[in-house]
């Protein structure tokens, strides 16, 4: 993992950034004294979301810092629009001063640790420079937050990581280093030993490839609900035989973000000690071209017994979670949470920053859409829709992977999902998993969505 973020030590000594909204700024300046009214002016200092100026000690160094809170529109189209600033610190620790809400502190705090995130496997002579610390806000649980920026940091690495690095077997081996972390147990199905454990798709996805499929199955907890989380480890995706063109290819080290999301969360809820029961379950595999490869047109026969026209060969994500969530509905948890960077379309829908989700259990969504707002992490529903499910019955067999017509592709995939769940109360979040730019406290690459509202919702889900 990355350098792990951390908060600086409350008894040490640090100076203060005033945080200030735009509505605030002249009468602080006013009041401020120190000669600081003719500094700010002079540096052009509004107060914007984000903008940091510091200010001068009489003996020529550093007071501490001013940094602009901006407007209420400004804050509600910029999530962690503090964060901006972190780089521009100098070292040394900080506190924050000014009238921030409950909810700001902690956006404050965690957008901080957040925005300390760098990827620098690849670059060993680059050594990050010693960042600025920030001091808990007053009245902020640290330990929930070091859990959620730590899971994030363990997403990022993971999705980050190009293919040649992490295919299956290094995904297994940072599954297995998640588990004996928080003393969970992992088994794991490899190669043709899926065929004999009744997993036939996620084999027949994985077997062009020379580096083996699995199904990776980690359990924590011996006592209260049972929660089981399935991530898409896709670890490259060629397309298989419906071959991508090479554009399409640029971003597919990102197909297992589904599997490197599910760990992160994971990762939180030991790290919490939640008093629940927690299994993962990933299908690893890399969709290659080979001789062996799946054909367009071939028909699959799923854990499940369903049978499955393969119409494109590119639309294998939802082949192995298929056999994945037929396997999980075995064991009969409370909740099942699917989570996968499965179709385009739903970025074509809402775009990279939103989290689209499929739930029909009313209390669930209501726990997820506060778990949203408390976590920053924004999440949107999206429908089951019952009348496209003839979309997804080619005739032939009992379902297509890839219906054609291009209409509603990430509701038929869910629906697709949706076919080899029989527990109540199921999940299936179509995430992107990728960062296009960079965001304050979302530098440019791998990025984990919904795990932070999954977290805060959890209470009220399973009722802890």
């Amino acid at each position: 993992m990355s350098h792990l973020p951390k908060f600086a030590a409350s008894d040490e000594p640090s100076r203060p950034i005033h945080v200030i909204s735009a509505k605030e700024l002249a009468e602080w300046i006013g009041t401020s004294g120190q000669g600081w009214a003719d500094w700010l002016k002079a540096t052009g200092f509004e107060a914007n979301l984000g903008d940091l100026k510091l200010l001068p000690s009489a003996d020529g160094g550093v007071a501490g810092a001013v940094l602009g809170l901006g407007t209420s529109t400004a804050r509600d189209r910029t999530r962690f629009g503090l964060a901006k600033a972190v780089g521009n610190l100098p070292a040394g620790n900080w506190h924050l001063v000014g009238n921030l809400t409950p909810l700001e502190k902690t956006e404050a705090a965690l957008g901080w640790l957040l925005a300390g995130y760098s990827f620098n496997r690849y670059r060993p002579g680059k050594t990050p420079s010693e960042p600025a610390r920030l001091k808990l806000p007053e009245g902020i649980q640290e330990d929930a937050l070091l859990a959620m920026a730590e899971g994030e940091f363990l997403t990022r690495d993971l999705i980050n990581t190009p293919a040649s690095d992490m295919g299956p077997e290094e995904l297994q081996a940072a599954f297995v280093a998640l588990a004996e972390q928080h003393g969970a147990k992992v088994d794991a199905i490899v190669g043709d030993e899926l065929l004999t454990q009744n997993f036939p798709m996620v084999h027949a996805v994985g077997r062009a490839s020379e580096r083996a499929p699995r199904l990776l199955d980690l359990r924590w907890g011996d006592k209260g609900p049972l929660l089981t989380l399935v991530g898409k480890g896709v670890c490259f995706d060629t397309g298989g035989l419906d071959i991508k063109p090479s554009t399409g290819m640029l971003l597919m080290k990102k197909d297992m973000g589904g599997a490197a999301t599910v760990m992160g969360l994971a990762h939180m809820i030991m790290r919490l000690a939640l008093p629940i029961r927690l299994r993962v379950l990933v299908p690893c595999v890399e969709n290659s071209i080979s001789g062996s490869a799946m054909r367009p047109r071939d028909i699959l026969t799923s854990r499940k017994g369903l049978t499955v026209e393969v119409n494109n060969t590119d639309a294998e994500g939802r082949l192995i979670l298929a056999d994945a969530l037929a396997y999980a509905c075995e064991g009969k948890p409370d909740v099942l949470i699917s989570m996968a960077t499965l179709t385009g379309a739903a970025r074509v829908a809402v775009g990279p920053d939103l989290a689209p989700y499929y739930c029909d259990d009313a209390d669930v969504v209501s726990a997820l859409e506060q778990g949203a707002l408390a976590g920053l992490d924004p999440v949107w529903r999206l429908p089951f829709w019952a009348p496209y499910e003839p979309m997804i019955e080619p005739g032939i067999a009992d379902l297509d992977n890839a219906p054609s017509g291009g209409f509603a592709g990430s509701i038929t995939a869910a629906l697709f999902l949706r076919r080899f769940v029989d527990v109540p109360r199921y999940v299936h979040f179509d995430i992107y998993g990728h960062t296009p730019s960079d965001l304050p406290g979302r530098p440019k690459g791998g990025t984990g969505q919904g795990a932070r509202a999954i977290l805060h919702a959890l209470p009220q889900i399973l009722g802890l």
